[in-house]
């Protein structure tokens, strides 16, 4: 349990696969677990590389699961993304996009569109469950006629029911193949997902508590900015796998619920 002497956390950025859900399968009782966390005090943030779901697609998500969050709490690797894009183009702009509707729809709030000929400001690529070779080979060409390359975020795989399934690294790895050129990443372990996060909380990193499933980018990530750091076991990462990284995390449990358990009360 971490000590409310050492500082005090009174805020958690939430993952949300592996942590709240497997594709559409909830990992314990969401609603009693949020109402656990709302008890306790903590505020919030929800936030995940998946870039698939847009913030109200993620907020219709959870509405199955009888959990209710404000739209200000969710964070994907499509804002972050969205967000380094805007610190060179604050005006937006045409993109070449590999992605999916979530994804779409996060950067037209922000001024960019989709282009699929012509000159674009970046070509910008994360999970797409409908790639095909025509689009990879399109990217490629752009980057190697210098179109900065963006990526919403390295995860190789991705959980679901059946197992573990390409994510959207695996679909960056073909192109950084293809070009020798890595992705800007918007998403964990980058900085701008925590930024982002911790700007919403109003919290400070060591006040600040991240809970992922993932070791190289939830916990990696939260690390590098100061944060400090939960594993759960019900996503990615083994046990084995979670002895065996340093510097550790700062809680484990096997899921949210059990994490939960562990929790102060928030300090008034």
């Amino acid at each position: 349990m971490i000590s409310p002497l050492t500082p005090a956390i009174r805020g958690l950025i939430l993952d949300m696969d592996g942590v709240l859900w497997r594709s559409n399968s909830p990992i314990g009782n969401l609603a009693e677990i949020f109402t656990r966390i709302n008890t306790l005090g903590y505020n919030y943030i929800l936030a995940t590389n998946n870039a698939t779901l847009s913030p109200h697609m993620v907020i219709e998500k959870l509405a199955r699961f009888n959990v209710t969050v404000r739209l200000d709490q969710v964070i994907n690797s499509a804002m972050a993304v969205t967000y380094a894009l805007r610190q060179k183009h604050p005006g937006g702009g045409p993109v070449y996009i590999i992605g999916e509707t979530g994804l779409e729809q996060v950067l037209n709030q922000s001024g960019f569109y989709r282009q699929e000929d012509g000159d674009v400001l970046a070509v910008v690529a994360g999970l797409d469950r409908n790639i095909t070779y025509t689009k990879l080979s399109h990217a490629t060409l752009l980057i190697r006629a210098g179109i900065p390359f963006y990526g919403t975020n390295p995860d190789r795989t991705y959980p679901s029911p059946e197992g573990l399934t390409p994510g959207a690294g695996a679909i960056l790895a073909a192109i950084q193949a293809a070009t020798d050129v890595n992705p800007i990443i918007g998403g964990k372990p980058g900085r701008f997902m925590y930024d982002l996060s911790l700007e919403r909380l109003e919290t400070l990193p060591e006040e600040t508590l991240s809970i992922g499933d993932r070791l190289d980018t939830d916990i990696l990530g939260a690390q590098h900015v100061g944060c400090r750091t939960a594993l759960v076991l019900s996503g990615i990462t083994s046990a084995e796998e979670a002895s065996a990284w340093s510097p550790a995390p700062d809680l484990f449990a096997r899921d949210l619920s059990a994490l939960v358990d562990q929790l102060p009360p928030v300090r008034n």
